[in-house]
């Protein structure tokens, strides 16, 4: 655009008001600096913009051509103001979180109850996925945050740790005792011949097991795997076998009997999970800072 904003902002008063002292004073500038400006505009676009008249100025031709657009123009600029005045007012944003199905039911669910409550015109987007997808999405910057199990290396992430979670193992009365009646004389039978239930191999909670197990010298020869642990936790509520879990997520169960824990580690170590960011995302987007402000408390 070769000619300054401001000659058209002063074209556009004059049409609309045909009077260069109407628009003198609704500018409050001088009519010799209106005339000015419109010469000016005149000179750059080399073309007659008004024809004055006893009673004002009214648009040539090209002059009304050039309103048409101008008056698009400002009207979408002052639909974009009124959109940001709206934004601040509303507390509007946008933020796109990653976790998965399992820590979205039990951690994070609540979070986001009482940050929508605070916050109800904040538009989020949820993508249920592994913590690998999401650490991957991270440092795409495809979101704004993820629930994880925290990393031992950070990398050039943030992190706010939320809760430890403990792995364990859980089956029914049933099972056990349909398989004391079959194996209970065997030398560690619930390792070599019980069935286990486990999270897929590429999960991050499964490695972490894996993990343990092999520092112990056991292996699990029957294995059954999920794609994620609510469907552990019902496999093993149909007496299916052992299920591999997170203790935090079955404390209802343990309680009320229908689990019951199996030691196949000693003091399995407890590890954190918590929400990953990146701190530019968090100086960009005030979504974020809301919602980590809410997590804090």
């Amino acid at each position: 655009m070769e000619n300054n904003l401001n000659l058209y902002y002063i074209f556009y008063a004059v049409a609309k008001t045909k009077n260069i002292s109407g628009a003198a004073k609704e500018l409050y500038i001088s009519q010799p600096a209106i005339s000015k400006a419109i010469s000016k505009l005149e000179q750059n676009l080399n073309t007659t913009l008004f024809i004055r008249n006893s009673r004002g100025v009214c648009l040539t031709p090209e002059g009304e051509m050039l309103f048409e657009q101008i008056h698009t123009a400002f009207h979408c600029i002052r639909t974009g103001e009124e959109k940001i005045r709206l934004s601040n007012e509303l507390g509007m944003g946008h933020l796109s979180i990653g976790v998965s199905t399992t820590l979205c039911k039990y951690v994070l669910l609540p979070y986001l109850k009482e940050f929508t409550k605070q916050n109800p015109h904040v538009q989020i987007s949820i993508s249920c996925q592994s913590s690998i997808e999401t650490l991957e999405a991270l440092n795409n910057n495809t979101i704004d945050i993820g629930l994880i199990g925290l990393p031992e290396t950070k990398s050039n992430l943030e992190v706010l740790p939320v809760m430890e979670i403990h792995d364990t193992f859980v089956t029914t009365d049933n099972y056990l005792n349909n398989f004391k009646k079959r194996d209970s004389l065997v030398k560690d039978s619930i390792t070599k011949n019980a069935t286990f239930i486990m999270l897929n191999k590429e999960n991050m909670t499964r490695k972490h097991v894996d993990a343990n197990l092999s520092a112990a010298s056991i292996e699990l020869n029957n294995i059954i795997e999920a794609s994620n642990m609510d469907l552990l936790i019902e496999f093993c509520k149909t007496d299916l076998g052992i299920a591999c879990v997170l203790r935090e997520f079955v404390l209802d169960e343990l309680k009320s009997g229908v689990l019951k824990e199996v030691r196949i580690l000693k003091n399995p170590p407890g590890r954190n999970i918590g929400f990953a960011y990146h701190p530019q995302t968090l100086k960009d987007n005030t979504s974020l800072a809301r919602f980590l402000e809410c997590v804090k408390i």
